[in-house]
């Protein structure tokens, strides 16, 4: 792999073939994907529905200039509009996840007027852009977990409201992988101050979206309706497709403010086919609820072995959102464990600041994968306290 970029840790080079959960290498060993590849594949992978709606897009056509958007994308905008709520609001549709949110953020900007934006402080929000840098001339970081919880709770007065032209809500509070869930009183007082002081609401989804936290939507568990939700990786369940959906209300705004934007892929209707095609998947079965009903099984089996093992500090999830935290010591670190599953066969996320390991499967996934997968880490527990 001389002439790839080393842009991140490259771990293994040989993946062949991939169905729902089950990887093979080039040497004919299976694997079991518990991370839906970048935690996109939420139907798994080689999904022959999908596979079939991108062949007959490509018997018709896969691209069209900005110009010239046709009736194909307008219904898939109708579909996600559904799905998030918005009903009769507008979308765009875009390449990757951090193009989403970085649309959403500017349009924010323009609309309100304002010079600040807000975020939690662990948000993952863009690669680049406004959203990707998050410096402090235009954004506001706040720690949820300084709150005391108390009443009354004075751990909001440090924000500056009346200069904050949007909440930039990520539902999950994981992007960058300790899968911790801020507190719902604190998201719905955050909302209700920003939107009397003239701000807007949005949710980044990129990650929560797409049944990943046993909702459809993670805003859902925190009973508000943002005014922006940006959706990515599940919408094209490995195929790179985005959307921005906006209220109808919001949209106006943009469009009378002069506001313009061209992206050589925007609204292309091989895209469009895709997330047209997953939504219909989804709606087909309940994937949602299965992937919450399966989540709960995979989160109470992590706790069975929280309470076994001293090696663990703390098992988390929402849906098929899940996290284990090892304690800081030399025993088993996430990179060391991460390592051994994967040797095992199993593809987990790690993220060593804390040293914490994170399990995002498709909502596809078979409950015996599950409960192989937990046999094997509490294998793997028994011997290292051993």
């Amino acid at each position: 792999m001389g002439h790839i970029l080393m842009c991140h840790e490259i771990v293994k080079t040989d993946f062949v073939q991939g169905r729902n959960c089950s990887l093979v290498d080039a040497g004919g060993k299976g694997y079991i994907d518990l991370e839906s590849g970048i935690w996109a594949t939420a139907l798994g992978h080689n999904h022959p529905r999908i596979n079939r709606a991108i062949r007959e897009q490509l018997k018709m056509i896969s691209h069209l200039g900005t110009r010239y958007p046709n009736q194909l994308v307008e219904e898939t905008a109708q579909d996600v509009l559904d799905i998030t709520g918005i009903g009769d609001g507008k979308c765009t549709f875009l390449s990757s996840g951090s193009e989403a949110v970085e649309f959403g953020v500017q349009a924010i900007q323009r609309i309100t007027g304002k010079p600040l934006l807000l975020t939690f402080q662990n948000s993952y929000l863009a690669a680049y852009g406004s959203a990707g840098r998050k410096d402090s001339q235009a954004w506001v970081l706040f720690d949820w977990s300084i709150c005391t919880h108390t009443e009354p709770c004075h751990c909001l007065e440090k924000i500056p409201f009346e200069r904050i032209g949007g909440f930039v809500f990520e539902p999950g509070g994981s992007g960058i992988g300790f899968v911790r869930f801020p507190p719902g009183k604190i998201v719905r007082e955050i909302a209700q101050r920003v939107r009397e002081t003239g701000g807007m609401l949005m949710a980044n989804e990129i990650t929560t979206g797409m049944g990943r936290t046993g909702k459809w939507f993670g805003f859902q568990h925190y009973d508000f309706q943002p005014d922006i939700v940006s959706l990515g990786k599940g919408l094209g369940n490995g195929y790179p497709v985005s959307a921005v959906a906006m209220k109808a209300k919001v949209a106006e705004r943009l469009e009378n403010s002069g506001f313009h934007f061209a992206q050589s892929h925007q609204n292309d209707p091989l895209g469009c086919a895709v997330a047209r095609e997953v939504i219909r998947v989804f709606h087909a079965r309940d994937w949602v609820g299965r992937g919450n009903t399966l989540g709960k099984y995979f989160l109470k089996g992590l706790q069975r072995l929280e309470k076994k093992y001293d090696l663990i500090k703390e098992a988390r999830g929402r849906g098929m959102l899940l996290g284990l935290e090892l304690r800081p010591q030399e025993q088993l670190s996430a990179q060391a464990a991460y390592r051994a599953l994967l040797e095992k066969g199993f593809l987990v996320g790690y993220y060593p600041a804390g040293n914490l390991l994170r399990f995002d499967p498709a909502l596809t996934v078979k409950k015996g994968d599950i409960t192989r997968f937990l046999g094997t880490l509490e294998a793997l527990l028994e011997t290292t306290e051993q």
